[in-house]
């Protein structure tokens, strides 16, 4: 006889253009779960459908229509007492808070699993609004759930230490490295580069704890040495006009690009010299691990997060302090002086990659749901 699936209810906050790596991740689970044994439905707070033509056809998409989050409880808990699903799976912060204060109505007593996706105290001190309202957010909800994902073990201990969540309740499942699918997209397009470089890429919103206005400023020290690198910081959010007016501010306007968010990022990525990333602080970045599966060289921040979990599969990425413009252009300077020779070869790359496997990461997901 065979056992009946398990209805998992995905909740997301939108799947607008740019809006992180999250939602990125739930498409990788949807298309990846075994649907013999889960029956997957997705939830979309808000409008946005960038992503939409990733999720497998028989995946049930509910599109909430709410235009604040604050304003999304009725339609979650109404949603939520038509489907009666077995498990919820939600993800990033208000969303998460919502969803538990919303627990006492909902129908069929679920399970439900928080996903947080970034490192709380850094967020908390460096990029929230209402800080004092999130940390008890973190403090009182979260040791509700049954279950709450993190990235990394860093993530793990920040919440042990400075929220006071057991860590019975965390555990820790890493981003997926979808190898294939990243290698075949960038196969899709030729090089948009047209200068002679070096190129150098950047990837993410364009918000605070991304630190890419101390990425220009390195940038400026950068051109000094290698005065055709061209810089393409890809993707949109709150700083982008701010980011492109600094950049005129350091005389390097014309050597720094914002192509915008790109439904396929990846041939920026292949037909680039360098991944850099200058956070202040990463839960677990994907486009890192995206750069690393294209065989591209990467420097990146020693910031709070989990970029050194990272590092202990890629011991190639070159590691600089935060927060430090002159350390970060001397990275970058010192990376493009290295003979292409030097690097992994592809092969070695996705075998260092093994902690980040799609189909580990898929089994740790299907044993938790």
């Amino acid at each position: 006889m065979t056992p009946s699936r398990k209805k998992v209810l995905f909740l997301v906050p939108s799947f607008a253009a740019g809006v992180g790596g999250a939602e990125r991740v739930i498409t990788i689970l949807l298309r990846h779960l075994d649907h013999s044994r889960f029956e997957c439905h997705l939830a979309l707070v808000g409008e946005g459908r960038a992503f939409l033509e990733d999720v497998p056809r028989e995946i049930a998409v509910h599109h909430l229509g709410v235009s604040r989050m604050r304003y999304c409880a009725p339609a979650v808990v109404g949603l939520i007492r038509q489907l009666r699903p077995d498990t919820i799976l939600s993800t990033v912060i208000y969303l998460n808070a919502m969803l538990m204060l919303a627990r006492p109505f909902l129908s069929g007593r679920p399970r439900i699993l928080l996903r947080e996706a970034s490192l709380p105290s850094a967020f908390l001190a460096q990029g929230a609004r209402y800080p004092r309202i999130l940390r008890w957010m973190y403090r009182r909800l979260y040791p509700r759930a049954d279950q709450v994902i993190c990235l990394c073990d860093a993530a793990i201990d920040d919440m042990v230490e400075h929220l006071g969540i057991s860590r019975d309740k965390l555990m820790r499942i890493y981003n997926p490295a979808d190898v294939e699918m990243v290698r075949r997209l960038a196969e899709d397009a030729e090089s948009p580069y047209t200068a002679p470089g070096p190129h150098v890429i950047a990837m993410g919103r364009l918000q605070n704890e991304k630190a890419y206005d101390v990425l220009l400023r390195a940038f400026s020290s950068v051109l000094k040495a290698f005065p055709q690198a061209q810089l393409a910081i890809l993707g949109e959010g709150p700083l982008e006009m701010q980011l492109k007016e600094q950049a005129v501010g350091l005389g390097v306007g014309r050597s720094v690009a914002f192509p915008g968010f790109q439904k396929n990022p990846w041939p920026y990525v292949k037909h680039a010299d360098l991944f850099v990333l200058a956070s202040r602080f990463e839960g677990l970045p994907n486009a890192l691990l995206e750069a690393l599966a294209l065989g591209v060289p990467v420097v990146a921040t020693d910031c709070p997060g989990g970029v050194r979990e990272v590092r202990k599969s890629a011991p190639e990425i070159v590691l600089v302090p935060p927060e430090d413009h002159v350390a970060l252009a001397a990275g970058i300077v010192a990376a493009l002086s290295k003979p292409k020779s030097e690097r992994p070869s592809l092969r070695q790359v996705a075998e260092g990659l093994s902690d980040f496997d799609l189909q580990n990461v898929v089994r740790e997901y299907s044993q938790l749901l």
